[in-house]
């Protein structure tokens, strides 16, 4: 967990926090707080519920884990509480936000005694079952898997004391609140716990969901004074749809010390610009729901240490990765959401770092691009299409079968909900097609 460059004047010294808590604190490398938690600690740490506004890499992470664990370092577990009852809920779209949550959660609650959990589909099935059995006190996961276990008996939620629903406003994309609903219903009663929603929108639906399942929740809304990183320099192309992929390798060829995100708006197609980048000596990861989660969080790893020049990928797979070091971000498809633009380009220039932002549009996408422009409130520079930046690009090459998984039937979110199974087993490496 590195600390957020934005800070406030705020020491966590100042809060009332338990003295374990700061400790951890300051072995990671925090010192002040963001705008988000100089806002949302104090009143959780008051034990009053909190609606947040916050988009991702503002400290809501942090936020959310330093009042679930004061709270709990505080209060003593209900009466009648058993192992397999967690006494914290945490619920997250994606997979991968959940195993970065968990990861944040193992430093901040360091030598504090408790056991945390963490379920989600596509992997470790009975692993992660047996972990629950044994029994956990922080429970973070999906929702899909989640419900898979609650409803065979492998916890029950009756002695839950801090719930947090991140990114709320994914979860309604994702087709995933009747399940948030589902669970929230097996927990006690608003006012017998603390709970905390955050969200990069509190749109009226989010906020629906807020009062019917929080106790008279607080609004925090943290709006940067420029809703676009002013140390990102945007820029467009205005090319066809057949110039995108030798416009992508003109582009990203010369870059060698270079680490970039390409975002594209299906899973299709996205598989199919990976297979151009590899298949043009680009080292290049895939980051979509089709890809199997072991290969996936393999992928992350070698492109947290540089092994890796690109990763591309969906929104849906993307959202909530922490990633330092990303210096180009390439919108290989415009998104039809300005939210997601902003959303995208917020994974470079982070901790202070310089980045670009370099969008295509094509005639497929590019009409969103009025309302990109209306939400940032700037226009997009324009660079022109040279004949010298398109490279033809050579053969691709294509996801090996075992890579895959198919969904299990009636389950067509991406975002990580419940098991998954693997396709029959293919060739063991990737195959070159024109």
């Amino acid at each position: 967990m590195k600390a957020p460059a934005h800070t406030t004047g705020t020491p966590f010294a100042a809060l009332p926090l338990d003295a374990r808590l700061l400790a951890n604190i300051a072995a990671t490398g925090f010192t002040n707080c963001t705008p988000i938690q100089e806002q949302a600690l104090p009143l959780l740490l008051a034990g009053k519920d909190v609606a947040g506004q916050a988009q991702t890499g503002t400290g809501k992470t942090a936020t959310f884990l330093l009042a679930l664990f004061d709270n709990l370092l505080r209060h003593p577990p209900l009466p009648g509480r058993t192992a397999t009852r967690p006494r914290a809920l945490i619920l997250a779209p994606t997979r991968e936000l959940a195993i970065q949550i968990h990861r944040d959660a193992e430093l901040l609650g360091e030598g504090l005694g408790f056991r945390i959990g963490l379920a989600y589909g596509g992997v470790d099935y009975e692993k992660q079952r047996t972990q629950l059995e044994a029994g956990v006190d922080v429970l973070m996961g999906t929702p899909g898997r989640l419900i898979d276990y609650e409803k065979q008996g492998v916890f029950d939620l009756s002695s839950v004391q801090v719930m947090v629903l991140d990114e709320a406003d994914r979860m309604f994309d994702l087709g995933f609140i009747k399940d948030i609903r589902y669970l929230m219903r097996r927990m006690p009663a608003p006012a017998q716990r603390l709970s905390m929603l955050f969200s990069a929108t509190l749109a009226q639906r989010v906020l629906e969901l807020a009062y019917e399942h929080m106790n008279e929740p607080e609004r925090v809304s943290i709006e940067p004074d420029k809703v676009t990183v002013d140390l990102v320099r945007q820029v467009i192309y205005h090319t066809a749809t057949d110039e995108k992929v030798p416009l992508l390798l003109g582009l990203l060829q010369p870059l060698e010390l270079a680490r970039s995100m390409v975002f594209v708006n299906t899973k299709a197609e996205a598989e199919r610009v990976w297979g151009y980048l590899e298949g043009n000596g680009i080292p290049a990861g895939l980051m979509t729901g089709d890809v199997h989660q072991r290969k996936r969080e393999k992928l992350l790893d070698r492109f947290r240490m540089g092994e890796l020049a690109a990763l591309v990928a969906t929104d849906v797979a993307a959202r909530g990765l922490h990633i330092d070091g990303v210096t180009h971000v390439f919108n290989y498809d415009l998104p039809q959401d300005a939210e997601d633009y902003v959303h995208r380009i917020g994974r470079t220039a982070r901790a202070g770092a310089a980045g670009e932002a370099i969008s295509f549009g094509c005639e497929r996408y590019v009409y969103s691009l009025p309302d990109i422009e209306k939400y940032i409130g700037q226009k997009l520079p324009v660079e022109p299409v040279l004949h010298d930046k398109l490279v033809k690009p050579k053969s691709r090459v294509r996801l090996a079968a075992e890579d895959r998984v198919t969904p299990r039937p009636g389950n067509g979110r991406s975002g990580g909900g419940g098991g998954s199974r693997r396709a029959p087993a293919g060739r063991g490496a990737p195959r070159r097609v024109r």
